[in-house]
C-alpha cells in the first residue's frame, strides 16, 4: 500500500501539470511542488479497507514560523501542533459510517527534532530552516469502506487557519482525481 501512495503523485502528474499551468497565470514565479506559504498538499488512497492519507505543509501554515524552536513559546507551539497532528481523526472528517480507525502514523519535520540545530555555518543553517516543512502520513483500516464517500478537510482548515488551500490528490473506487480545496469548499468525493 505504501508503494501505491508513493505512486500517487506520478499517477496524477498530468492533472498536476495542467493545474500548475493554470496557476502560472496567477503566480508568475510559482512552480510545481514549490514551497508556498498558505498551500498544503494532501494525498489520499483508498484501497480495499485501507485508507492512507499524507499531509505535506510548510511549517508556516501549521506553526506560524519555520525556524527551529528556541523560545519557550515556540517550543510550546511545536508541541501543541505535534499533538494536533497525532490526532488525525480530528483533522480529517471521514464520517463515522465508514468505521475508520487509525492503524499507523508517521510525523516528520526537522522542527520536531529535540536536538538544537547545528551552528557550523550560520548562513547555511538559516537557509536550511528558511523553508521547513511538516510531513504526516496516516494509515487507517475502514470496516465499511463503501461508506467512505467523501473527504472533508474543514477540521484541518479550522485547526490551521493559515492554510488557505490544499492541493488534494485522490485515488479511490471511482478513479483518480485532483482538486484544490479551500475553507469555503473543503469537501471532495472519493
Amino acid at each position: 500500500m505504501r508503494r501505491l501512495l508513493l505512486a500517487l503523485p506520478l499517477a496524477l502528474l498530468p492533472l498536476a501539470v495542467a493545474h500548475a499551468h493554470d496557476d502560472h497565470d496567477d503566480h508568475a514565479h510559482g512552480s510545481l511542488g514549490a514551497h508556498e506559504h498558505g498551500v498544503a498538499r494532501v494525498n489520499a488512497v483508498l484501497d480495499g479497507t485501507t485508507l492512507e492519507l499524507e499531509l505535506e505543509s510548510p511549517a508556516m501554515n501549521l506553526l506560524g514560523f519555520e525556524h527551529a524552536a528556541v523560545s519557550a513559546a515556540d517550543k510550546a507551539t511545536v508541541a501543541t501542533v505535534r499533538k494536533q497532528l497525532e490526532q488525525p481523526l480530528s483533522l480529517f472528517a471521514l464520517g463515522n459510517a465508514a468505521g475508520c480507525t487509525e492503524t499507523d502514523q508517521d510525523l516528520d519535520s526537522p522542527l520536531f527534532d529535540d536536538a538544537p540545530a547545528k551552528d557550523d555555518d550560520a548562513d547555511d543553517d538559516e537557509h536550511d530552516h528558511a523553508h521547513s516543512e511538516i510531513h504526516a502520513h496516516y494509515q487507517f483500516t475502514c470496516s465499511e469502506p463503501a461508506n467512505l464517500t467523501q473527504l472533508d478537510l474543514s477540521p484541518l482548515f479550522k485547526a490551521f487557519p493559515a492554510t488557505q488551500k490544499i492541493q488534494l490528490q485522490l485515488i479511490g473506487p471511482s478513479g483518480q482525481h485532483g482538486v484544490t480545496a479551500t475553507a469555503a469548499t473543503p469537501t471532495t468525493k472519493f
